[in-house]
Formats: structure tokens, C-alpha cells, sequence
């Protein structure tokens, strides 16, 4: 009866180990897909371009957070984007929300809205497409 005992106590051991790993192994492969996506990247870029941004930040260096994946800001579909993107400069950090639509015809993302809020309440508008095409 023992060596059962000890046998199934391998297994559990085995199959909890594996299943760990393949969470954690999914967990970066989505993290990885989100940052190789267009509509993160070119939010990205706003907030690079952006010196009233980076300066309250205190960036470079800009350090870029995994993004949360059970946030309820965080909702893709085929056809539009909203990410809340957690970075940090040396000053201090916050998140970066961001939504993008997808052109169908062109087969490519733009962005409708970028905008910073640092830790202190402060918002900072990176950019708006209605105030651009105005």
C-alpha cells in the first residue's frame, strides 16, 4: 500500500510541476504576442516621441511592464484594441491607456487614443486622432 502511496504522490507532484510550467510558458507567450502587436508598439512610439510624457516620467530609461492580463481595460478583438500599459521612468511610473482600431482593407492598426496617468493623478494627452484631424 505504501509504495501505491508514494507512486501517486510522484504523479501528483509530476503533473503539478508540468502544469505550472505550462501556464508560465502561456503567460509569456501572450505577453510576447501583445508586444510584437502593432496597435502596442505604435502606442509606444506616441509615448517615445512624446518629451512632455518622458520627462515626467523621467525616462530614458522607460521600463515597459507585462501588462495585466485579467484588467478589465485590457480588450482586444478583431477589429479594435484598449490596453492599459504599466511603465516607469526614474521619476516615477503609471500607465499608459491606449485604443486602436483595425483597418480591414489595409489590414493594419491606428491609433484613436493615447493618454499617460502617472501615480500623482496627473494626465497627460499623447495623442487624440479627433484633435489631429482637426
Amino acid at each position: 500500500m505504501s509504495r501505491s502511496t508514494s507512486l501517486l504522490q510522484q504523479m501528483t507532484i509530476f503533473i503539478t510541476v508540468v502544469t505550472g510550467g505550462g501556464c508560465a510558458m502561456m503567460y509569456y507567450l501572450m505577453q510576447k504576442n501583445f508586444a510584437k502587436s502593432q496597435y502596442y508598439r505604435l502606442a509606444l512610439e506616441e509615448l517615445n516621441n512624446n518629451s512632455t510624457a518622458m520627462a515626467s516620467l523621467g525616462a530614458p530609461p522607460l521600463k515597459i511592464h507585462n501588462i495585466h492580463l485579467s484588467d478589465r481595460h485590457n480588450r482586444m478583438d478583431h477589429n479594435s484594441a484598449q490596453l492599459k500599459i504599466p511603465v516607469t521612468g526614474a521619476n516615477t511610473g503609471g500607465y499608459l491607456y491606449t485604443s486602436s482600431t483595425r483597418d480591414n482593407l489595409m489590414n493594419s492598426w491606428h491609433l484613436q487614443q493615447v493618454l499617460l496617468k502617472l501615480r500623482d493623478g496627473e494626465t497627460i494627452e499623447i495623442f487624440n486622432k479627433t484633435e489631429s484631424q482637426e
